[in-house]
């Protein structure tokens, strides 16, 4: 399998019904399936097979074309197919039996659904006739998951399968992306059809808005070079809209100062001296603070999300909001906008580019010197950092900066969820696209591993690192078989602090250092306050990674730090896991606390910035 020459910017996928010669052949609803698959250019399916399903994996095996990866379980599949959309940019297809096998999937069909990733679900239901009656392994999964899908079919017609599996990736990777799910009866599976191709789809009412209109394009430049204290606030879409390179443009042509969220980090680079970093409850400083004293928020495919904004009606008080957005139903959702603009990210931000220049050959530009000698300020005064651990031990924070440096920024970096995640968004430092992976609006643990899989299987030749924490790791660390099995070497950093860590941080914070039920290595009757004694881990994550055929290396002391990093990069035959034992006292810093004003942000533990200006 070869790594794909360009990421495709959203909405790129091989017409349905591009002009041709007409297809016709009888066969099975099943075949007729995989038939469809290879047309669309599906290259990749993860899954497992069941009753429902069956018949679509005999005429799967005789496929050249599409490529099935048989996980060990379909929560993998659906993270697996999210990782490959996410690092490729194309559709990710996961494949799940009914009921159980299908009910599994949900939780990855809702992570996608929340970060707009596009992935297509199919799944086997039981035979039409015996739909509602509660047979053997029947589940409602499209009632299960209308509100979690952009759109699901029921099959029941094998006739239809071509037409609907066109649709259902169309519809995944055009407007804004997201999870459709494709359930099809078993007996629909197993009937004669005749498989018809190109097909017509039958999409009157699915008509997304990609090109922005022109007034309100010119609005927006207009408050744009009339502000002094601009910020452009870049969300997940201008990534998935391939749009990073407009961004850098319109930014460098403006002189404005960047943020991107949890769900852009990599579409502007993060050493550009324009880029003040993440915001939200883990944001930097500058950040966080750009966008409470900011008099325009110039937004770019982002949502408003209460990680981004704190307590929302003391979010960005003083600030116009131009918010541009290829779903109409975020403008306005959440905050107000004064100039909304719907459309695709590339064709606003091209749009954007000739209208300020237009605004400039008029004499009108923006003066924003004094708005960056204060925000150059804070980033001198409040820039990332961390405590160094206790003596001999190691720092989290130096673990995860460490592999970022030697590693580089050409790798993809998936993360799970929790202190890990954002130590990762901090300090590995990004500077391309598509290469941070995260559960950014769903928050799934487990994540990591199955996605790291995913996007290894559509970028074979780039690195790819899985940054975990010891309790995410336990969720899903059984996709390790099958990144062994099937040639897939990730490498997984396990940020073990014996603990659920960012619960543990809250309890430290919230709930008077009462940690209930968040230390992972004991059971009834242990306080847990001291990390087990060498011999007596459970589990030991070096032997259970050898079980799995991946090699399991374990890293204690920060003077073997880069020797066991180097160890790891050199092993490309097999996935590789390092057991990185970390001291569990390290909190994440900056915060703000959930439901509080961002101005109540705290660079350390009882430690607040005083900025010492006329806008606070």
């Amino acid at each position: 399998m070869t790594e794909h020459a360009a990421t495709p910017r959203r909405g790129d996928h091989p017409a349905a019904h591009a002009p041709g010669p007409q297809t016709t052949e009888t066969m099975t609803g099943a075949q007729s399936l995989i038939r469809s698959l290879e047309a669309v250019g599906a290259d990749t399916v993860f899954g497992i097979p069941g009753g429902a399903i069956l018949p679509a994996y005999d005429p799967l095996m005789d496929s050249t074309k599409v490529r099935h990866i048989l996980v060990r379980h379909e929560q993998g599949a659906g993270h697996a197919a999210t990782g490959y959309a996410q690092a490729t940019g194309r559709v990710g297809v996961c494949m799940a039996t009914s009921g159980p096998g299908a009910t599994n999937l949900v939780t990855p069909i809702a992570d996608a659904y929340m970060d707009s990733v596009p992935i297509v679900a199919i799944t086997g239901q039981v035979a039409s006739k015996a739909i509602g009656t509660d047979a053997f392994q029947e589940a409602d999964i499209c009632g299960i998951t209308m509100p979690i899908t952009k759109h699901n079919y029921l099959v029941t017609d094998p006739a239809e399968i071509p037409r609907v599996i066109a649709e259902a990736f169309h519809i995944a990777a055009t407007g804004r992306p997201g999870p459709v799910l494709v359930d099809i009866a078993k007996d629909a599976l197993q009937a004669q059809t005749v498989f018809r191709w190109p097909v017509e789809a039958a999409l009157p009412g699915y008509r997304p808005v990609t090109k922005p209109h022109a007034k309100q394009i010119r609005e927006a430049a207009k408050l744009l070079v009339n502000a002094k204290r601009p910020v452009l606030y870049v969300g997940g879409g201008v990534l998935k809209a391939n749009a990073g390179a407009e961004l850098r443009i319109l930014a460098e042509l403006t002189g404005a100062p960047v943020v991107t969220t949890l769900m852009a980090i990599g579409v502007f680079p993060d050493s550009h001296p324009q880029h003040l970093g993440m915001p939200g409850m883990h944001g930097s400083v500058p950040a966080v603070t750009a966008l409470q004293k900011t008099d325009l928020l110039f937004t770019l495919g982002a949502r408003f999300d209460d990680r981004v904004t704190g307590k929302l009606d003391s979010f960005a008080p003083s600030a116009k909001v131009v918010h541009a957005d290829i779903d109409p139903a975020e403008i306005g959702k959440n905050r107000p906008a004064d100039v909304p603009i719907v459309g695709d990210a590339r064709e606003v931000l091209a749009d954007l580019i000739v209208a300020v220049q237009a605004e400039f050959d008029a004499g009108h530009r923006g003066d924003y010197t004094e708005w960056w000698t204060r925000l150059n300020e804070w980033k001198k005064t409040y820039p990332l950092g961390y405590e160094p651990a206790p003596e001999g031990q190691l720092s989290p924070q130096q673990v995860i900066e460490r592999i970022g440096q030697l590693v580089g920024p050409d790798a993809i970096y998936a993360a799970g969820v929790g202190q890990h995640q954002m130590w990762a968004s901090q300090f590995i430092q990004f500077e391309k696209p598509a290469t941070w992976l995260n559960s950014g609006g769903a928050g799934t643990m487990g994540y990591a591993v199955p996605a790291a899989m995913g996007a290894k299987a559509g970028k074979p030749d780039v690195p790819v690192w899985a940054i975990d924490g010891d309790g995410c790791f336990q969720m899903t660390n059984q996709e390790l078989t099958t990144c062994t099995l099937n040639n897939l070497p990730i490498k997984v950093a396990v940020i073990n602090n014996g603990s659920l860590g960012m619960v543990r941080q809250w309890q430290t914070l919230f709930y008077n250092q009462r940690y209930s039920n968040t230390v992972l290595h004991s059971g009834p009757g242990h306080d847990g306050v001291e990390p087990p004694a060498q011999g007596t881990r459970i589990p030991d994550f070096v032997l259970l990674s050898e079980a799995m055929g991946a090699v399991g290396l374990r890293c204690e002391r920060p003077e073997d730090l880069d020797d066991v990093i180097k160890q790891a990069m050199e092993i490309n035959d097999r996935p590789v896991v390092i057991d990185f034992i970390v001291h569990q006292d390290a909190m994440v810093w900056p915060m703000v606390a959930a439901g509080t004003s961002n101005d109540e942000i705290q660079f350390a533990r009882g430690a607040r910035p005083d900025f010492g200006d006329d806008l606070d």
